[in-house]
This record gives structure tokens, sequence and C-alpha cells, in this order.
């Protein structure tokens, strides 16, 4: 499994990275990094058929670890995911902003 640090991370979504978070709803609205898609792990079939084939997917949770089996599974899939490290945990401890609420589209 691919994963790619904060800073790494900040950077490409400041350029326009294509970011999914697989956590469910509840948690989503509780708090993400702004601009992510939500895209639960609950609903797979939804997930996949919404992903680009032309970009590398960025995938979240809260900790890092269902991102990284989730982003394991999407690259079996022939996907080029990779999965952040920390998760929106690490992205708030840092000081990075947070949304709340259901801002971002579904993927």
């Amino acid at each position: 499994m691919r994963e790619v640090d904060l800073n790494v991370f900040a950077a490409e979504l400041a350029n326009g990275a294509f970011v999914i978070d697989v956590r469910e709803p509840e948690a989503y609205r509780a708090g993400h990094v702004p601009g992510v898609r939500l895209a639960p792990l609950s609903t797979p079939d939804a997930v996949v058929s919404a992903l680009p084939g032309d970009r590398t997917v960025y995938v979240i949770c809260a900790s890092g670890h269902r991102s990284g089996r989730a982003a394991e599974h999407l690259q079996e899939l022939g996907a080029d995911a990779v999965s952040v490290a920390g998760g929106t945990a690490a992205w708030a401890r840092t000081g990075r902003p947070i949304a709340r609420g259901a801002a971002a589209e579904a993927a």
C-alpha cells in the first residue's frame, strides 16, 4: 500500500487532487478536510464507479487505518490510489482547517 505524509497531501490538495474520505457520513459531517468527497466504505460499488481513471486518488479516513485498506483494495482494482498517513485526526492536530457538515459532494 502506498502512503503519503500530510505535507505531500496538503500540496497535492492545493493543486486540485482528487480525494475521498472513506468514513461514514456521520463521521464525515463531524469534521473533514475541506473539499474532500465523501465515499463511505459501506458503499464500495458506488465509490469505485465514481473514481477518475486518469488521476491519483488520495484516500483519507480518521487515522489512516481504513484509508490504507481502502487504497490497497482500490489498487487491486486498477486505481492509482494512495492513503493519507495519519488521516483527518493528524490533519487537525497540525492546525490545518477542518470543515463540518456535508459541504463536499459525495463521490
